[in-house]
């Protein structure tokens, strides 16, 4: 009885500690690591949060076994961090650049396949933004950090109505239409006015304020007689 409660006052002392070893870490790390996490300061956070699990959980090993490694992982991430604010290159290097998203109020459909960031990401950020229709949106920027800074329209209503999406990456949204009233017959017959032929060559189709607001496929927009390649 006395080795197990020996235990169990081992246990409950070492999880104060690592407690208390975690808070300073993070402390001495800076409150950016908190607040503004990048994929580097993350895969740190895991690694030091894993390795106090292990100090805790193996009890009978030396505390000392993961102590040090934790206390390596916020030395180099203090240096690391101290010279991104002296050196740019390597800054933009570790943090990488921002991405544009949205273009002179048109989406960058490459980009968003590159970073896998999807129309429900970005829907979902900007009404984070209290942005609820997307064509108030001149520019949009991804950040290293996966936040999104946006710069509405100059013409933009104070208070736009909210869009319903109709066409998201070319598949028809009929809660969409049902919420309207319309059919996707409708649909159909609104984009072949607009030389549409099909919605899969549609990336993003949504209505507000009486009218169809269409963001076409960049492989259609580059078909159309006339356009850039």
């Amino acid at each position: 009885m006395s080795i197990q409660l020996s235990v169990y006052l081992n246990i409950i002392l070492r999880t104060l500690f690592m407690y208390a070893l975690i808070t300073v870490i993070f402390r001495i790390m800076g409150k950016r690591e908190i607040g503004e996490l990048s994929i580097l300061d993350l895969v740190v956070f895991i690694m030091i949060g894993e390795m106090a699990v292990l100090a805790i959980e193996k009890h009978y090993l030396s505390i000392w076994d993961s102590i040090l490694p934790m206390l390596l992982l916020m030395a180099i991430q203090v240096g690391l961090a101290f010279l991104s604010l002296k050196v740019s290159r390597f800054r933009k290097l570790m943090d990488g650049h921002p991405s544009i998203i949205i273009f002179q109020g048109k989406i960058n459909e490459k980009e968003m396949r590159r970073q896998r960031y999807n129309f429900d990401d970005l829907m979902m950020q900007l009404r984070e933004k209290e942005v609820w229709n997307l064509n108030e949106v001149e520019y949009a920027l991804l950040e290293p950090n996966g936040k999104l800074s946006v710069l509405k329209k100059e013409n933009a209503a104070k208070k736009p109505e909210r869009a319903v999406p109709l066409i998201i990456d070319g598949e028809i949204q009929r809660e969409g239409l049902k919420e309207l009233g319309k059919t996707e017959d409708w649909l159909l017959a609104e984009l072949k006015k607009t030389d549409i032929a099909e919605p899969g060559d549609v990336l993003f189709c949504s209505y507000s304020g009486g009218n169809l607001h269409i963001h076409e496929k960049e492989r259609k927009r580059k078909s159309r007689p006339g356009a850039n390649a």
